[in-house]
């Protein structure tokens, strides 16, 4: 692409405070958009082939959205943690194994979507994340919900096409979330704890695509409490 063109997008952005440049093949995160830090708030440039992030990442003080799926990025850098303003974060179809240890600093953050990475874990940084209303994390490596899960503040929790085998029952603890989704992994009906459909907030829960047959889940205690809650909600939206 040639620099008239990015030009032309970049003095787009400065009168819009939008940079949208998906698709074109980009190896890098653009240099230019430096003289932007101050007036972004939404960037994207998914369907690229950007690897890395540069660390000036950091400060585009007014950005709220940042999407960049369908990237070849294997890392995120610490200073993406200073964005104090990003409420949305969309890094699906990437290569990431981890997040980086300040990510519980992105206070303002409200969707994350990490589908299609190579995460082997419920990242324990989302727990100090207080606004968070959907997190996506399908279509990784994970294998087992860990203690911490009980502390994660989110609304909805997509944690379909893994490989979890264990959860623990600290996930009913959670204050907000509603929305639970583990649907294709490989859990057999005694991994499920209980206390989700007695003793938890949610209200919709996928399953389906498990070592067992969803009508050997309707049998379980707590299943008319689960319904009741699943109910009142479905009727709270019709």
């Amino acid at each position: 692409m040639g620099n008239s063109a990015l030009k032309a997008h970049l003095e787009t952005a400065q009168k819009t405070g939008v940079f949208q440049l998906t698709g074109k093949g980009l190896s890098e995160f653009p240099e230019d958009l430096q003289k932007l830090t101050s007036n972004l708030r939404t960037i994207d440039l998914s369907n690229n082939k950007i690897e890395t992030l540069p660390a000036f990442m950091g400060r585009f003080s007014v950005l709220k959205s940042l999407a960049l799926n369908h990237n070849k990025l294997t890392a995120l850098p610490e200073e993406l943690c200073k964005l104090k303003k990003l409420e949305a974060l969309h890094l699906n179809s990437n290569h990431l194994t981890q997040l980086p240890a300040a990510f519980g600093q992105l206070s303002a953050l409200k969707t994350l979507s990490l589908s299609g990475n190579k995460l082997r874990t419920v990242p324990p940084q989302l727990c100090g994340l207080r606004h968070l209303d959907v997190v996506d994390l399908s279509r990784n490596q994970i294998q087992s919900v860990p203690d911490t899960v009980g502390e994660l503040q989110t609304i909805e929790l997509n944690l379909n096409q893994n490989q979890i085998s264990q959860i623990s029952s600290e996930i009913s603890h959670c204050p907000r979330l509603k929305v639970l989704r583990l649907e294709e992994n490989c859990l057999e009906l005694s991994m499920l704890p209980q206390s989700i459909l007695s003793d938890s907030q949610i209200s919709l829960l996928a399953v389906e695509g498990n070592l067992f047959e969803i009508k050997k889940l309707r049998e379980l205690d707590g299943y008319d409490k689960y319904m009741e809650r699943f109910t009142a909600t479905k009727k709270k939206f019709a």
